[in-house]
């Protein structure tokens, strides 16, 4: 993959990301403030828990810290995948997600 294809699928990754946190906080009361600068999305609960998504670009990958441990993503065909278990990083982030808010939320492509 080139460095413009990685950009644009983690882009589109942060966008998503950032929608749903919108979405979430219109129709539920979980209250996730979503902070990005630059690579770098910051969602932090109200029970003070953070889960932070930043960009690698050197290394073309998706990092994701809760928790619940780090994790690292490359796109692979069609979704972001754990670079050692496979697992899909939206069902990643939304299990982080429901545990650190203690509600249930969805996050997905």
């Amino acid at each position: 993959m080139t460095d413009l294809e990685f950009l644009d699928h983690a882009e589109a990754l942060l966008k998503v990301v950032e929608a749903t946190c919108d979405r979430i906080n219109d129709s539920t009361d979980a209250d996730i403030d979503n902070q990005r600068v630059g690579g770098m999305i910051t969602l932090s609960f109200p029970n003070r828990s953070q889960i932070i998504v930043n960009l690698q670009k050197p290394l073309q990958e998706v990092w994701l810290a809760s928790r619940s441990g780090g994790y690292h993503y490359r796109f692979v065909s069609t979704h972001w995948a754990d670079t050692k278990t496979g697992h899909d990083f939206f069902e990643q982030l939304t299990s982080d997600a429901c545990a650190q808010s203690g509600q249930s939320l969805l996050f997905q492509a």
